[in-house]
């Protein structure tokens, strides 16, 4: 296969070759749901729906498993915080994220594990751990991973243990054997959501879901999948962690491919609610629409950090509405005095296959996107010149939504006219016919003030709604 993907894993560029033939196995770690979603959520969770679109395109079978954390130290103090249920406030928050990724054109994963519901998988997996030597108990605190014991921990960060060791704050009354040790099993407190286990009732540790769920949910225990994608803050210690779980327990590798997204920044500095500079998805499409997200975020190869902005959201949505132009003039492209025009073949296969060519180098979005741009440019140089037939036009669109089927970004939601808006388009053709000029206009500012925007062709209005 021509597809190369960074691995983080080698630090390098590698082809990609599914561990089946034909199939992909492709786990993403999702959010912890105590809260909305913010933007760094949806860049993850967009590059990895664009990457599962590629590899469906191309033909793979591709399971895409991404999980929701509904048990954690944060979703316990918010619940506490909002005199809740975990439960609950775990389940609502599952709803709020489905509607942003659904706004957003993202995929329901096959499958959605969550954390509670997965606790005698965590369970037996510790279990195993402990069978092999990984794990000691701290008394009134929990089960925990022994780093040491894992002799190549540090593998997917690149670090040693004696530098973490080295570099990390103990506290005077720490009893972990090295400062970097985790909790995979958390004894209860009070008030705290719990289960049973034969080590004491408790929870379980944030590590420990993603181990348990994907071995279940990506073919038998300990067999390793394709890609485990996530954003690049979690390489450590969180896919650490994992690594050091599941090859711990079944001496196999975990993942064969790691994949992570880079930071979304604000004036140079991760967006993050530490610092306070976050914004949440729900706020930016109270602003934006959804595909002018989604284009901004495809806009800028998937690896690599991307500048939030109001000015580069409108820098987005000026490139979007290129595309969205030139698709509606397509629509409405009609010459069928001429005959087909080979070049428009010449310029679609060029085309796909600088598009393919970009895709192919670990994804590149943006430079997919360009090819695009380039193709645009070359149709309309042929249309002004009158040189394209209806046919043409057909082809056009019909190569432009192969490749929406990769970006989702193409395709506006249907949102007709209303009778109101009817009658005043018909009004205005009215006065101009009658060339009551003064009232056209003021009808066209009445509609412009209503988001719909009107352009005049020699077949009649056209209308679009502002973006």
């Amino acid at each position: 296969m021509a597809l190369r993907v960074f691995n983080s894993l080698t630090k390098e560029k590698e082809f990609f070759q599914p561990v089946k033939q034909g199939e992909v196995s492709i786990y993403v770690c999702g959010p912890t749901v105590y809260d909305l979603g913010h933007m760094g959520h949806a860049r993850s969770a967009i590059a990895f729906d664009v990457i599962r679109r590629y590899l469906t395109w191309k033909g793979l079978k591709v399971t895409f498993v991404s999980n929701y954390t509904d048990v954690d130290d944060k979703i316990i103090n918010r619940a506490r915080e909002e005199k809740t249920a975990e439960r609950e406030l775990g389940e609502r928050m599952i709803l709020e994220y489905k509607k942003d990724y659904k706004a957003l054109g993202i995929l329901d994963a096959d499958i959605h594990p969550k954390a509670t519901e997965h606790i005698k998988e965590m369970l037996d997996l510790i279990k195993q751990l402990e069978k092999k030597g990984f794990t000691y108990v701290i008394k009134n605190d929990g089960v925990y991973y022994d780093v040491t014991k894992f002799r190549s921990y540090g593998k997917l960060s690149k670090q040693k243990l004696e530098d973490l060791r080295a570099g990390a704050r103990v506290e005077v009354d720490d009893q972990k054997k090295h400062p970097f040790d985790f909790a995979l099993w958390k004894f209860k407190k009070e008030g705290e959501i719990f289960w049973d286990s034969s080590w004491g009732k408790g929870r379980p540790g944030w590590h420990i879901e993603c181990s348990a769920m994907s071995a279940k949910h990506l073919g038998k225990t300990g067999k390793t999948f394709d890609i485990h994608g996530g954003g690049i803050d979690l390489i450590f210690p969180h896919h650490e962690n994992e690594i050091a779980q599941s090859e711990g327990a079944y001496e196999k590798p975990m993942a064969k491919y790691w994949l992570h997204n880079g930071h979304v920044m604000v004036d140079n500095e991760k967006m993050s609610k530490s610092l306070g500079n976050f914004f949440t998805i729900r706020e930016v499409l109270k602003k934006y629409h959804p595909k002018v997200v989604r284009y901004f975020l495809l806009s800028t190869h998937y690896r690599g950090p991307i500048n939030f902005s109001n000015a580069v959201l409108d820098q987005a949505k000026a490139g979007l509405m290129r595309i969205w132009d030139f698709l509606e003039v397509m629509r409405g492209y009609e010459n069928e005095k001429r005959k087909e025009n080979k070049t428009v073949d010449v310029f679609i296969e060029t085309t796909r296959k600088g598009f393919t060519e970009a895709m192919d180098d670990d994804f590149d979005s943006s430079g997919a996107l360009g090819y695009l741009f380039d193709f645009m440019r070359e149709i309309n140089t042929l249309r002004a010149k009158n040189m394209m037939a209806t046919a043409d036009s057909i082809k056009v669109l019909d190569f432009m939504m192969d490749m929406n089927n990769i970006l989702n970004v193409m395709e506006k939601e249907k949102n007709p006219l209303d009778e109101q808006a009817k009658k005043m388009i018909q009004e205005r053709e009215t006065a101009r016919k009658k060339r009551d000029f003064e009232r056209a206009d003021q009808i066209r500012r009445e509609l412009n003030a209503m988001g719909i925007v009107l352009e005049d062709t020699p077949k009649g209005p056209r209308w679009k709604r502002k973006v």
